[in-house]
């Protein structure tokens, strides 16, 4: 006999006429949904090249709660959403319960799936939950603008034997591991805009490569170049065919964007009025053999979002601020590593990853405000890190004395790589003055385009540090994730902290918002009604599904099994 769990994961009960989602109509918590409930709606009809789906869990994310306070001003919002509201949930696992006629060669009822959720369509980068209805609600339509993006087919199969809520937590783990993923030119763009800038200092420059017949920008800005250097470059440019425009000063730059800036000096005002001069994927460059005299202002949300890198050099060769010190985005293997912010969802990800995968660090320091989230974090992966060779560090920075004596470990030495989880400029340029020599600092926490953060960027050419940042994910990121988990190698299940019906949905964003739990909120939209719920309390209301927690009290496929025979209905 097949039991209701079998039954469901074939993806083949008989479908309802209506079913349930959450709509967000603008900013704020009480715009979700009505009357503070999800509202029912008619079932989908689906074409002949749509698939209809089943959202089966969901995970929620912070940039959910991005969402819910901006609403229409969001950057990822394109439409009017009293009108069209947003259903949100990015975070998803599905199953297939209808096929389309023309798809019937590559899909069927009861297949797996994920999805890359960065959906790229014309040009234009849209994402599920955002533009499209995402998992806060029982079910969807997916056609073309899906599985036939720019990019490609977004849509992932899995293997059926996966749980659902690890699949759903696929998505994050692939923003975690995409940051250390993280490539950066190590020459001038080719057929770019390359814009050099004299600061006073008039050593003998010069380009050993990246400004040849091989590889070369496409047009050369130049302002106050030392005499000698602007007669070379023009010389090389007229050779290789590159446009030269002589800009006067900052201000009157004739380009919105420039690919590279190299900065010939150390000039920290001159820094500052060109960055914003900096395009996607742009590069600054900085030769000079002496330190400024104070820290820059950094716009740290533009090296997250649009992936800004600073790369320096004491030498005059411009290609060797680029060359000599490859930007490294991984953590350094036997290094110091520390966590910024680490007892959050994200930050357990980011532990996790460093305890668990290949070449480790030697020394993990993991800060946080909370002593919830960092006592359940130490209780989590201390003796997982000391297991592997780690020394594993706790502190609370609100302890002060605890905290000055447990950092000053760390002042002769500083730290190799620091990843910052707490998107607070203040924050970010303290910890960005622990970086030891050719230290990295990963932003991983997205804070708004134009937010300044201090930065000693005489470090960057002294010492070799560099500042990275970014939290988006490739599909290589997610195939590799999806690798990971199908070995055992990695277990997204242990970010699981919370579960609920899809009706505590409300409550479990209102938990994502104040930052009341240390892991992650799974929704299950299909189940019968469960107030939202922590794994610590299932003791008590499904003492079953407690039971079949591992033993470090963690949600693990077992227990979803147990969940789901007690909960569907």
């Amino acid at each position: 006999m097949t039991d209701k769990l079998d039954l469901y994961r074939s993806g083949t009960a008989p479908l309802p006429d209506n079913y349930e989602l959450w709509p967000l109509y603008g900013a704020g918590l009480e715009n979700l949904g009505k009357d503070g409930q999800p509202i029912e709606v008619t079932m989908p009809a689906y074409g002949s090249d749509e698939l209809l789906i089943r959202h089966d869990a969901c995970g929620l994310c912070f940039s959910d709660i991005k969402v819910i306070n901006q609403g229409q001003s969001h950057p990822r919002i394109f439409r009017d959403m009293q009108k069209e509201p947003v259903v949100l949930g990015h975070e998803v696992a599905m199953t297939i319960v209808g096929v389309g006629q023309d798809l019937r060669e590559h899909y069927q009822v009861g297949d797996r799936l994920t999805l890359e959720t960065d959906i790229m369509i014309r040009g234009k980068k849209l994402a599920y939950g955002y533009w499209f209805q995402g998992g806060l609600s029982q079910y969807s339509v997916i056609g073309p603008d899906i599985y036939a993006s720019d990019l490609g087919n977004n849509l992932i199969k899995v293997r059926p034997d996966r749980g659902y809520a690890e699949i759903a937590l696929t998505e994050p783990w692939a923003c975690v591991v995409a940051a250390y993923a993280l490539q950066y030119r190590t020459e001038l763009k080719q057929g770019g805009i390359t814009w050099i800038i004299g600061a006073g200092d008039d050593r003998p420059y010069t380009i050993s490569a990246g400004f040849d017949a091989g590889s070369h920008p496409a047009r050369l800005l130049l302002t106050d170049v030392p005499e000698a250097f602007a007669s070379w470059l023009r010389a090389r440019a007229a050779e290789l065919g590159i446009e030269v425009t002589d800009v006067p000063s900052i201000a009157a730059c004739p380009v919105d964007f420039a690919d590279d800036i190299v900065l010939l000096g150390a000039n920290a005002d001159l820094i500052e009025q060109a960055s914003p001069h900096l395009g996607q994927f742009g590069v600054m460059a900085i030769l000079a053999e002496v330190s400024m005299e104070r820290p820059v202002n950094v716009d740290i949300g533009r090296i997250h979002y649009h992936r800004w890198v600073y790369v320096g050099t004491t030498k005059a060769d411009i290609a060797a601020a680029y060359r000599d010190l490859p930007v490294r985005s991984n953590l350094k293997p036997g290094g110091r590593a520390w966590f910024v912010g680490a007892g959050g969802p994200m930050g357990r990800m980011h532990v996790q990853r460093a305890i668990e995968f290949n070449n480790p660090p030697a020394v993990i320091v993991c800060t946080d405000v909370s002593d919830m989230r960092l006592g359940e974090l130490n209780e989590t992966f201390a003796d997982q890190a000391r297991e592997h060779g780690i020394e594993f560090v706790c502190l609370n920075p609100t302890d002060r004395a605890g905290y000055t004596a447990g950092m000053t470990t760390f002042e002769e030495t500083g730290f190799d790589d620091i990843v910052v989880l707490a998107p607070v400029p203040s924050v970010i340029a303290e910890a960005g003055s622990h970086l030891a020599s050719q230290g990295v600092m990963n932003v991983f926490a997205g804070v708004a385009r134009g937010t300044l953060a201090a930065l000693d960027l005489s470090s960057a050419y002294l010492s070799g540090t560099r500042v990275i940042g970014h939290s988006a994910s490739l599909m290589s990121d997610f195939e590799l994730v999806l690798d990971k988990t199908n070995s055992g190698e990695l277990s997204p299940n242990r970010s699981v902290a919370a579960v609920g019906s899809l009706s505590a949905a409300r409550d479990g964003l209102k938990a994502v918002k104040e930052a009341a739990l240390a892991g992650k909120v799974v929704i299950y939209p299909h189940i019968k009604e469960l107030p939202l719920t922590t794994l610590a309390d299932l003791k008590e209301r499904l003492p079953t599904v407690y039971a079949r927690l591992n033993a470090r009290g963690e949600w693990t496929n077992e227990t979803e099994e147990e969940f789901l025979r007690q909960m569907l209905p």
